[in-house]
């Protein structure tokens, strides 16, 4: 058996470190905003090189109150990408406002500069009563999307740039690593991120101290102090004991990256032979690989086969988020974002962390080379 993803691997090498983390939080007996959560905010923001870091209570939460605390709301429109994990349409969503979608890069999957222009383009000669008021990029499978374009083109048309960067702890768009380049970077510390904790947990960073500020409101109930509430806020909270983990993990985050990257070249080396289109990685970026998805027109039938082989593979993501029955009141059809439907039918995740044996890495590998044999 080759597994998709086996985080006890992890565990079992820093237990010790772990435990010790757990208990530490035990024997203060603070649970909720405590030392470790300030800790960690101020440890994971340094990291990614802004001043601030707010912890929230998962991945989406960190969506929706960065946006939120934009201001973003009822009558405003976002744009985002449509080849995502839902979460990040229906964070623009739960704010009131609609998202807009649109194509993405045919080589890293991320969006797609030209598009975005064409649609602002497009929404700006329609003079609807909605307003477009910002951007919501997605650095998708641990590769930063074209941020430089991204932020330009934003600029020009007044949007506030907000980066889901919930599958890329770590990656690099020239010298800055994702988080930091927007006016908000958003981050998922689900179990099976790059840096992922042992529960649900979430950050936004920023250099902005009115931003900060106004997270920190809309994390607790809108509370200044105790039992004033300045504004209608909510309950999204990373605890102590997630936090007291992540302090742990965060340690070894770079050493995990590079494992992966390492990793990634030598299956694109097995796999490249096979006539697959692996990953690959644009000049001037740092991908960290959160997954190893490959592109192939027989899928089902390779994920079928290597099923029967004993490897785990998953499919990163089967439906456009814009043919989702929950958005079918939008309206769009199969055709409307090309490269994104033709990517959606195409990609399957294989069995990739950073402690997967390299002797799994051949099994899959020949496993693949088998099916194509056979065929």
């Amino acid at each position: 058996m080759v597994p998709f993803l086996d985080l006890t691997r992890q565990y079992e090498k820093i237990k010790s470190e772990i435990l010790a983390a757990t208990q530490r939080v035990y024997k203060k007996g603070r649970f909720i905003l405590g030392e470790e959560v300030s800790g960690f905010e101020k440890e994971f923001s340094h990291y990614c090189g802004v001043r601030y870091g707010v912890g929230v209570g998962s991945g989406t939460d960190a969506l929706y109150l960065a946006l939120k605390a934009a201001g973003i709301g009822e009558g405003d429109q976002v744009v985002t990408v449509a080849n995502s994990f839902v979460a990040t349409a229906l964070a623009i969503s739960f704010t009131g406002a609609k998202p807009l979608f649109v194509d993405i890069d045919p080589k890293a999957y991320t969006m797609d500069p030209n598009s975005l222009e064409l649609l602002l383009k497009r929404e700006k000669s329609k003079r609807s009563g909605r307003k477009i008021r910002a951007v919501l990029p997605v650095h998708l499978y641990g590769h930063p999307a074209e941020m430089d374009s991204i932020v330009e083109i934003a600029n020009r048309y007044d949007l506030v740039v907000i980066e889901d960067a919930c599958q890329a702890h770590g990656a690099k768009f020239g010298r800055r690593k994702v988080g930091s380049l927007g006016a908000m970077g958003c981050f998922s510390f689900y179990p099976t991120k790059n840096l992922g904790g042992y529960g649900d947990g979430g950050m936004v960073v920023t250099d902005s101290q009115k931003y900060d500020r106004k997270l920190r409101l809309l994390r607790c109930y809108g509370e200044k102090e105790k039992y004033q509430h300045i504004l209608k806020g909510h309950n999204s909270r990373l605890d102590e004991i997630q936090a007291a983990l992540l302090r742990v993990k965060l340690k070894y985050l770079d050493q995990w990256n590079e494992e992966r990257r390492r990793k990634a070249k030598l299956y694109a080396t097995l796999l490249s032979p096979l006539g697959l289109v692996c990953p690959s990685e644009k000049k001037g970026v740092r991908h960290v690989y959160h997954l190893y998805t490959i592109k192939t027109g027989k899928r089902g039938a390779l994920q079928a086969f290597l099923k029967k082989k004993g490897i785990e593979t998953l499919i990163h993501y089967p439906i456009p988020i814009p043919l989702e029955k929950a958005y079918q009141e939008m309206g769009y059809r199969r055709g409307d974002f090309p490269l994104t439907d033709q990517w959606s039918r195409k990609i399957l995740s294989i069995p990739f962390f950073p402690e997967i044996r390299e002797r799994e890495m051949e099994k899959v590998a020949e496993g693949i080379r088998c099916f194509f044999e056979d065929e």
